[in-house]
């Protein structure tokens, strides 16, 4: 049992016992010996009347306003009919009648018993009010907490329509679900990232056995020419700077911090990061016969962190030299509202439509990466800087033509 309803259970106690005192201190007064307030006040009266020695005419024309009960005294005659109750007492020697009332009503104790019920009910419905609408949800509160403590994210909070406590306690839901889902993202996060390290380990086995075979073959002179001595030797310099490649990426990915994407927010013009980006492409998709693209910008001057931007058009357009089929690569422009859109398109796009929701996932590879290097991280760290920009990215397919849609805010 709880301290609060042992609590209400001695109030119950305590209130029953109120009014059986109650009610045997009236009865007392009332059927007493003694007790009985207009014998009190009959013998005050016959005090006074004998210490002050009235004339009997000035007795019966007595002012009995300081008494409760006394109505009138009259001189006794027997047999005189009389509407009051009387007593009949002798003062100087004759006999009086003394006229009372009684001084309670006879319905007084069911007055009482009423308003001591009444009292008692309110005080248990007022009891049962705070137990309900105050105590019960800050135990909720108090649980939630603990169970928050603990770790445990999956105990939802019960609704509750208390003015005083349902919307904190809606807060307290929301945010109990909102640590869920971060708990959740983090354990598939590193999931995914223990499952890319594990790849990468295995990637590697592939050029280590090239490079065990290389050196075999060397060290038993199984090559007959310099030629191929040499070759062997390319090769495996080729797979060592393989290997390096994979243990970077092992050893960032082994980073707390890999991820940890920090943004130093400011203005800039859009078109010098369009510029500089179109630059270094220009030469770099020539050399693979790429048709390039890039429309004409105006001036316009947006929010957020220029060498992140030029990050994402970067990470963008390696995935599209990546994943395209090398005839062409274009970058458009649009405006929305207060915002700026870069499109970059690329030809010969082979992926499935419902795939699209997941490419900004990390460790997401979709069906056209089999066979190609990659983590899975370049859309997700896009769409990351993006957001942390104030902007967004989104991918589409129209036939074999993909597009992924940078919005900028303006500034």
């Amino acid at each position: 049992m709880s301290k609060f309803k042992i609590f209400v259970f001695w109030i119950v106690i305590v209130e029953i016992l109120l009014i059986l005192s109650v009610n045997c201190l009236y009865f007392y007064q009332n059927n007493g010996s003694g007790g009985k307030l207009y014998l009190v006040e009959a013998r005050r009266l016959i005090k006074e009347i004998e210490e002050q020695k009235p004339e009997a005419s000035k007795i019966e024309a007595m002012s009995f306003n300081q008494y409760e009960t006394i109505v009138g005294i009259r001189e006794f005659v027997a047999g005189e009919a009389c509407d009051n109750d009387y007593l009949v007492e002798e003062i100087a020697g004759k006999l009086y009648r003394i006229e009372y009332a009684e001084e309670r009503s006879p319905r007084l104790p069911l007055y009482i018993n009423i308003s001591l019920l009444g009292m008692m009910i309110v005080t248990n419905i007022v009891l049962a009010y705070v137990h309900y609408k105050v105590l019960k949800p800050f135990r909720d509160m108090s649980n939630l907490s603990y169970e928050l403590a603990k770790g445990n994210l999956s105990m939802p909070v019960k609704e509750e329509k208390s003015k005083l406590f349902g919307r904190f306690l809606w807060g307290m839901d929301m945010l109990r679900e909102k640590l869920e889902e971060t708990k959740e993202k983090e354990l598939a996060f590193q999931k995914e990232r223990k499952t890319l390290i594990l790849s990468l380990s295995h990637d590697i086995k592939t050029p280590l056995s090239s490079i065990e075979l290389y050196s075999k073959a060397l060290s038993e002179n199984l090559y007959d020419t310099q030629e191929k001595k040499d070759q062997a030797l390319q090769g495996i310099a080729r797979n060592v700077k393989e290997i390096k490649g994979y243990v970077n990426e092992i050893v960032t990915a082994s980073r707390e911090d890999f991820l940890n994407l920090d943004v130093r927010m400011g203005e800039y013009y859009l078109t010098e990061v369009v510029k500089a980006t179109e630059s270094y492409y220009k030469d770099k998709l020539s050399v693979i016969h790429t048709e390039f693209h890039v429309d004409e910008i105006s001036e316009c001057l947006v929010k957020g962190d220029k060498d992140r931007m030029a990050e994402v058009l970067q990470n963008v357009l390696e995935n599209a030299i990546k994943y395209g089929d090398g005839k062409s690569i274009r970058i458009s422009f649009g405006e929305e509202e207060d915002c700026k859109l870069i499109r970059i398109e690329n030809s010969g796009c082979n992926l499935k439509k419902e795939e699209l929701p997941n490419l900004f996932d990390s460790f997401y590879r979709g069906s056209n990466s089999t066979g190609m290097k990659g983590n899975g991280l370049g859309l997700y760290i896009c769409k990351t800087l993006m957001r942390k920009m104030d902007g967004e990215i989104f991918a589409g397919m129209k036939e074999d033509v993909f597009c992924v849609t940078i919005v900028v805010r303006k500034a």
